[in-house]
């Protein structure tokens, strides 16, 4: 009988110190399990605009959904559970934890290491906010199937800041693209500035003090590349010529 392996099986594949994830344009619970597996591997993780989060199946099937949850409560206490959440991010929370062992030691400082929100915060405006490709809607998702935005299923359901969290949308939108166009503009500046000065006589002096690097051409570092993937096929080939060799020998 072959022995089993004990060894544990891989968890977080991300291994970073703080993921972003951009809720827009993907599949609720397509999403919930990649962050839960991801969460059980020690992964921090951040959801951003989670009211842009899709549910499959039509905003009628999914307010009947809701309805049928909401009248699964505590028959004699109803203030003791289970709670019917309302706004998007923390619906998404409620999914999550339904596919961790929350109870126990390791699933409660898995949720602890996630958060998520409508919008994006200003803590998370400057940072790179990432994809789960395993959860697109664009990619795992008919053109014809009907959907809906998770928003939409909060706010049928009672939450009351859809339209606040609409308006910050904006403003930072229209924010970023004022910076990126200044940024452009300066870009533009240091270019042009950068073309005007001759550093010939510079170069020199920081050349015998050993500072200067020559700068790299454009398109040399695709030629080197090309040529370090030719010699290396050029090896391959004759360890492959080498090994033929000893083998007929």
């Amino acid at each position: 009988k072959p022995k089993q392996s004990l060894s544990p099986p891989p968890l977080s594949i991300m291994f970073e110190k703080q993921v972003v994830i951009d809720g827009k344009g993907h599949m609720l619970g397509r999403l919930a399990s990649v962050i839960a597996k991801e969460l059980l591997g020690g992964q921090q993780v951040v959801v951003v605009r989670c009211e842009q989060i899709v549910v499959s199946g039509s905003l009628i099937r999914n307010k009947m959904k809701w309805a049928r949850f909401k009248n699964k409560r505590m028959n004699t206490n109803p203030n003791r559970g289970p709670y019917h959440f309302r706004s998007p991010a923390k619906i998404l929370w409620r999914t999550i934890r339904g596919m961790v062992p929350h109870k126990t030691t390791r699933g409660a400082a898995a949720m602890a290491r996630l958060m998520s929100f409508e919008g994006v915060p200003d803590d998370f405006v400057k940072t790179k906010r990432m994809v789960v490709p395993d959860a697109l809607k664009v990619l795992h998702s008919k053109t014809y199937r009907k959907t809906t935005l998770l928003g939409r299923i909060s706010t049928e359901a009672g939450w009351k800041h859809a339209e606040l969290i609409q308006k910050l949308e904006a403003d930072r939108i229209a924010k970023g693209a004022a910076y990126y166009a200044t940024k452009k503009e300066d870009n533009k500046l240091k270019a042009k500035a950068e073309g005007m000065v001759d550093c010939s006589s510079l170069n020199s002096v920081l050349q015998g003090f050993g500072y200067y690097v020559e700068p790299t051409a454009p398109g040399a570092m695709k030629a080197i590349k090309e040529e370090f993937k030719s010699e290396l096929i050029i090896a391959v080939k004759g360890a492959a010529d080498e090994e033929e060799e000893n083998a007929d020998e």
